[in-house]
């Protein structure tokens, strides 16, 4: 209880800071009256972290969670696509933070979605930021999240790659659409580093179904080419 409520004051200052600086809340209102209104939003970005890329950046970085343990993503068990978020969006600019302090998020909750987000604290951090502007309660978020995930198919050659791959943004997108019909290629965007694929972000109605988004593709990664490191044991 403690370590939560110092974590949501954490949080308070810094959005507070922020606002105070003009630097969240001023840029922010400009992109959209309904600003950090829970509920009120346009679409959702779906982001999928490839797992692989996230634990070899964090070995460089030497990076280590709270308890000084590696992170729970980069353990025994070899990961793939995980759900990095499901965030509500703007047709321009996106809410976040929309309740300070947050609606504190039961334990069984969390549980229940170590297999597609294989790290406590990022689900903790994603209700944070994320979850709670989409005006759903903490299990309908994160029902809409494991819903999200079911929609998108993961091409057969991003399954379980046992070598790295070398890849264009555009290869990436063009097998993602294959995969899913319905998708557009202005509907997703590929994420990356100086040379790696980080993540897919592919844009969902409310309803969860695909659709565009211009200003997420405009935001893609536009680099020639980028490795996928091997899935772990592979």
């Amino acid at each position: 209880m403690i370590a939560s409520v110092g974590r949501a004051a954490a949080v308070a200052v810094a959005v507070a800071a922020l606002i105070g600086a003009g630097l969240f809340g001023g840029t922010a209102a400009a992109q959209d009256r309904r600003q950090n209104e829970p509920g009120q939003f346009d679409f959702y970005v779906l982001s999928l972290s490839w797992s692989p890329s996230y634990c070899e950046a964090a070995a460089e970085r030497r990076t280590r969670n709270d308890n000084g343990r590696p992170d729970p993503q980069c353990g025994a068990r070899p990961f793939s696509f995980v759900v990095h978020g499901l965030w509500p969006q703007y047709d321009r600019g996106f809410p976040e933070f929309c309740q300070v302090p947050a609606p504190r998020l039961n334990r069984e909750i969390v549980s229940a979605m170590l297999d597609l987000m294989p790290s406590p604290r990022l689900v903790f951090h994603e209700w944070d930021r994320h979850g709670v502007c989409s005006g759903l309660g903490a299990r309908g978020y994160f029902e809409a999240v494991r819903k999200a995930r079911a929609v998108v198919k993961i091409p057969e050659a991003y399954l379980e790659p046992e070598a790295t791959l070398t890849v264009t943004p555009d290869e990436v997108e063009e097998a993602f659409v294959k995969a899913n019909p319905g998708l557009d290629r202005s509907g997703i965007a590929v994420g990356c580093n100086r040379n790696r694929l980080t993540e897919i972000r592919i844009c969902l109605t409310r309803e969860l179904g695909f659709r565009d988004c211009p200003e997420v593709d405009r935001r893609a990664c536009r680099r020639d080419k980028l490795a996928m490191p091997p899935v772990r044991g592979g």
